[in-house]
Formats: C-alpha cells, structure tokens, sequence
C-alpha cells in the first residue's frame, strides 16, 4: 500500500475556497515537501554566504551545499559534475543553448528543426537565432494520435539540419517522446538534440548518457523543488567549446583592463551570486524523490491518468486531446463543449480544484489542435483518485451553471 504523502505537503491539507484542495496544476508547478522547505530554511537560518568566494566558515559551508547539489543532480542524471550548469529554470537554460551555441554555430542555410508540440521556452528562442544567423526554422507536425509526424521526421531531419529541439513530454498532451531514437536519428546527420525535460525529469527516469542527448533542461520546482533552480545538462566538450552566456563575477580566471580569461566549467556559465537556497532545496527534493522512487511515482500517475480519461470519456460534453496513445504520463487536456476554458478553471476553482486553463505557454500546437485554449488537469504522486473523482463532480456542474445543461 502507497505512503500517504499527503502528510509530507501541509499545503495539500489546507483548503481552497472553503473545500479540501484537489492540486491538479502539477505541469506548471509542484508542492513542496516539508523536508525541502527546512533544507531551504537550514540554509538561510545556518550558513547563509556567497558560495566560491571567502575562505570564512559560512561561505566554505555554502560552496559545499552548492557543490553537493551539482554532485547529486549529476548523479540523478548520469552525467558529471562539470555537464551540470545552475540556471533560474528550464526556460534559462534552453536560452543558454540558443544564443550561447546556436549563435556561434549557426548560418545561413542551415536548418533548425523544432516540433508543434514545444513550450515557447523552446520555440522563441529558436526563432530568435534563426532570424539572427539566417537558418530556417522547421517544424515537425502530428500524427493523428497527436504523437510526432513519423514522415516529419524521415523528410525534415537531413544533412542541413544543425540543430533538433524536442520536449521529452508535450506539457499540453502528456505525450512521451522517443528521445534515444531521436538522438540517434540527430547524431547521423550531424545535427545536436536539445532536449526540454521541465516534464520528464519529475516523472520517469531521466539517463542522459543512455538518451545520448546534448543537451537537456529542467525546472527544479516541477519536482518538489523551489522556484529560481533550473538545471542544464550539456556534453562537456559542447560546453567547453561554447562561450559564456552572461558575464561578470565569479566566471573568469582572470581580468585585465582589456581582455578576460574565463573560469573552468561549470563556473564558466554560472556569473554572479548563485541560488545556493534552490540548489539545497533541489538537492533536498532528489533525496525525497528517490525515497517515493520512480516505480511507485509512474505507477500512481498511469493508474490517475487512466481514471480520469475513462470518466471524462464518459461525459458527452467533453472534448479530449492526446488521450488515445499508449505513450501517455500524468496530463490530461480537455474543454467542455460551449464553455470557455477560463470559465471551467473558475468553476472548478470554487468547488477547490485547481486545474489550469489557456495555452499553456503552446500557442502553435494550441493553434494546430483547432482550439484558442483548453483546461489541463495534470497529476503528481501525491494525487489521489479522490481528487480525480472532484474534478469529475465539479465539471459535472459546469454546464449548469453556464445555462447550458
């Protein structure tokens, strides 16, 4: 029998609008539990200090937190220390990719290959770089299952593209992507994988030597951690041959009034003072992880996830996306027939559901599915099939309330 995990998230036992909370937002953040918020509050309470920088007690305390989170989020990916560069989030990270080596790498002529399915975090960027060097940015579209066009990637991936940049999870559709095959795919032709893992990183097992990916970014808060730590995972001699992203303190060698010699990885993309607080956070929230384990996290997710598409299925006024495929983890998309998505969230918010309406930051694939917005209810370990079963109560009401019923 499952832990009750609810006893490790106060927040879960509070109340929304006067009803006990059903946290279904998980795709955009998670809870915290209460070991990571004290290994936040040890941090600042004990040894508050600039890490790399003083040879006093506090800061040598702070570079050792630092130092261990990298150590152990290298481990939880099966990289090394030195392929590990702190970031704000995965939206920084993959912004480093983009200007930092796809400027450099980039001309005219060259293609970028990004798929319908990216969150803007790996679209603009990629836009951006193609307007600055020249490339062209292509796009691989779905099959009707809502999986990657298999015929996309057999016509689009040639010997012009540089650069392929693909979510491991659609944050909309909860799709799995076949990233190893993909990077193999990528690799014969000469081109570097850039892999968005803000979805994947949190729910399956994530071995980037296994993937072969180039490059892959994460949010730490999307796995119990807090918000400002991200994660970018990048080959050591890519990274190594790249240069900085930001400049200023604590990632040179040297300054001289006219040139500056930039410090070893991983310093050489972390400038400035670095969030040793989210780093104790995410060192606390990987620890926590591997105690559930990933056996137990993806059990809980597929048994929700399949709950919950059988009892929508069952509503004739619901309209599901992306739910038909085998590969398919934790995110459930839908509207309700007649009623905005905003109205549905607003609804369900009474009733203390917490889902999220919009575009989910994929206005393209949004556009490419025929909608303006849809709702998105997505699930953690901790969900329950009670809070399933609320959500299906509270849409149940929607129609009624709208007049519709």
């Amino acid at each position: 029998m499952d832990k009750n995990f609810l006893n490790d998230f106060p927040i879960l036992r509070s109340r929304m609008n006067g009803h006990p909370i059903a946290y279904l937002d998980n795709s955009a953040t998670t809870q915290k539990p209460e070991s990571v918020v004290r290994s936040i509050c040890g941090y600042y309470g004990g040894c508050n200090a600039n890490p790399h920088r003083g040879v006093y007690e506090l800061s040598v305390k702070a570079t050792k937190i630092y130092e261990e989170a990298r150590r152990k989020v290298a481990d939880f990916l099966n990289a090394t220390p030195q392929e590990i560069i702190f970031t704000k989030n995965a939206t920084e990270s993959l912004n480093l990719v983009a200007y930092s080596y796809g400027l450099t790498n980039l001309r005219g002529g060259d293609e970028i290959l990004i798929t319908i399915a990216e969150h803007h975090s790996n679209l603009v960027p990629w836009q951006r770089v193609a307007k600055a060097t020249g490339a062209k940015l292509n796009y691989i579209y779905l099959a009707a299952d809502g999986n990657l066009s298999a015929d996309d990637i057999a016509n689009k991936l040639t010997q012009r593209t540089k650069i392929l940049a693909v979510t491991q999870i659609s944050n909309v559709l909860g799709l799995v992507n076949d990233i190893k095959a993909l990077a193999a795919r990528a690799h014969e032709v000469g081109a570097v994988i850039v892999v968005d893992g803000a979805q994947s990183v949190p729910h399956i097992p994530v071995d980037v030597r296994d993937l072969d990916a180039d490059f892959l970014a994460f949010s730490g808060h999307k796995m119990l951690s807090p918000m400002g730590i991200g994660v970018l995972y990048g080959k050591r001699e890519l990274l190594e041959a790249m240069p900085p992203f930001l400049s200023g303190g604590d990632m040179i060698e040297y300054v001289e009034e006219q040139a500056t010699t930039y410090a070893e990885l991983p310093q050489k993309f972390e400038a400035g003072t670095q969030n040793v607080g989210g780093a104790a956070g995410l060192s606390a929230a990987i620890d926590y992880l591997r105690g559930v384990g990933f056996d137990t996290i993806e059990r809980i997710e597929g048994d929700l996830t399949t709950f919950a598409v059988a009892e929508l299925k069952r509503l004739p006024y619901v309209e599901l996306y992306g739910c038909d495929a085998p590969n398919k983890i934790g995110i459930v998309s839908f509207n309700v027939r007649d009623v905005h998505p905003h109205d549905v969230a607003t609804i369900l918010d009474a009733e203390g559901v917490a889902i999220r309406a919009g575009h989910h930051c994929a206005q393209p694939l949004i556009k490419y599915l025929g909608q303006n917005a849809t709702c998105r209810a997505s699930f953690y370990f901790y969900n329950t099939r009670r809070d399933v079963e609320r959500l299906i109560e509270a849409i149940q009401k929607v129609r009624g309330i709208m007049h519709l019923a």
